[in-house]
């Protein structure tokens, strides 16, 4: 096997056991633990900490540490919060819902860096477009990463009310900390002979890409990726399931999304060489679109079943795109400033998630739905600028080589 593609798979795997034990217990927060709001608290609470772990830690413990010390690091995170929840109450569930905000923006960081450095390493050697061997691994990375909802959600509804394996997430960090290689990508190698940055450029690196006009637009993608997440997790999981098939139902229809989810990223990984990005995203814009007009005009009612899982599935076929497409459109974009790039990634998103569960609680779902389509009507508008302007640019080199050779045409003339 081809060795990026086995560190991919480490990679995977790894995520695959680590959040079968944390898929499901995120799923069930609001409404498993919804006495005095503490589900939505601590979803709150877990994304506020990745919020400020996103300006600051990323870009700085993947210099210091490297993507593969980051990871694990970051992964130990996630299963002390899947062991407070034996003993769930305030007094556990929160500080171990601020450890794991504090470890989820370098995880997903050091590891969408990890995956992007992997796959153009791998397309120089085989003579491959770098995007295009990008796009592969991030869908199969996905595909695999996403079944994890299945399996945790499988045994939050199974054995409902006990908190999914805790082994499985061990034993993630423990096979990512044996078989996964470290890796430097080539940008690095050559600047090793440089002075390297200094701790605080380092550490404002983050705030430093903003300077970057594409990134100013494009901050919209991952927000909107928090919104459409939280409105899953938080509201539809709660306002349309629980209220009217029962709390024992939210785990089959999050299976349904996760499945889906995980189909639909390996197909698009593979699809986009052939069909380019701006077409998967206009697929998964007008899905999430159809979704929230017709959870607007819907009345939930249990004898409707099947509805509750077609909403779930179309949700999970749109949240593939922007999953798949958004890590490699940052990847692409800022290749000279990855950690920066995906540090940027998260803090948007971990916003997006914030004020989504901020307003959860006094907000009713038709204000929520009206909010999601709002904002993503911009978000495709602005994502719209910045492949206008990236056209420009790749247009512009054409021009000045082609009046150079008829300068020079001339000029022999």
């Amino acid at each position: 096997m081809d060795r990026s593609l086995r560190n991919v798979l480490v990679v995977s795997l790894g995520f695959l056991l680590l959040f079968t034990a944390y898929g499901g217990l995120q799923s069930l927060q609001s409404s498993l633990y919804s006495e005095e709001g503490l589900g939505v608290t601590v979803l709150s609470t877990l994304y506020g900490a990745m919020l400020l772990s996103s300006m600051f830690l990323p870009p700085l413990l993947i210099r210091m540490l490297g993507c593969k010390w980051t990871v694990v690091l970051s992964m130990s995170c996630y299963v002390t919060f899947s062991l407070g929840n034996f003993y769930a109450s305030w007094y556990t569930l929160i500080p171990t819902s601020i450890l794991l905000g504090l470890g989820a923006a370098p995880l997903w960081s050091a590891h969408s860096t990890y995956l992007t450095i992997m796959g153009n390493t791998h397309a120089k050697k085989a003579g491959k477009v770098g995007k295009d061997v990008v796009n592969h691994y991030f869908g199969m990375f996905f595909l695999i990463f996403q079944s994890s909802g299945v399996w945790g959600n499988l045994i939050s509804s199974l054995v409902f009310g006990q908190t999914p394996t805790q082994g499985s997430g061990i034993l993630g960090v423990l096979l990512v900390a044996l078989f996964l290689e470290p890796v430097r990508d080539d940008q690095q190698k050559s600047e090793g002979e440089k002075k390297p940055p200094s701790f605080w450029s380092t550490l404002l690196s983050t705030f430093k890409l903003f300077r970057d006009k594409r990134l100013r637009f494009l901050v919209l993608l991952p927000m909107y990726s928090g919104f459409e997440q939280a409105f899953l997790a938080g509201d539809y999981t709660r306002s349309y399931t629980t209220c009217a098939l029962g709390i024992h139902f939210v785990g089959y229809v999050m299976i349904c999304f996760s499945a889906t989810n995980s189909l639909c990223s390996e197909l698009y990984g593979r699809l986009s060489q052939y069909t380019g990005r701006i077409a998967l995203y206009a697929l998964g814009a007008v899905t999430h679109l159809s979704c929230i007009i017709a959870l607007l005009l819907w009345k939930p009612n249990p004898d409707q079943l099947a509805v509750f899982f077609v909403f779930s599935g179309l949700w999970g076929i749109a949240d593939a795109v922007w999953q798949t497409q958004n890590n490699v459109l940052f990847g692409v974009l800022f290749e000279k400033n990855k950690e920066a790039a995906f540090a940027n990634y998260r803090l948007w998103e971990a916003l997006g998630f914030v004020i989504a569960f901020g307003y959860s609680t006094f907000l009713c779902v038709s204000v929520k739905l009206y909010i999601l389509l709002g904002v993503l009507c911009l978000t495709m508008v602005a994502y719209g600028i910045v492949e206008y302007m990236e056209a420009k640019n790749l247009t512009r080199p054409l021009a000045v080589t082609k009046a150079a050779e008829e300068t020079e045409t001339q000029t022999k003339m």
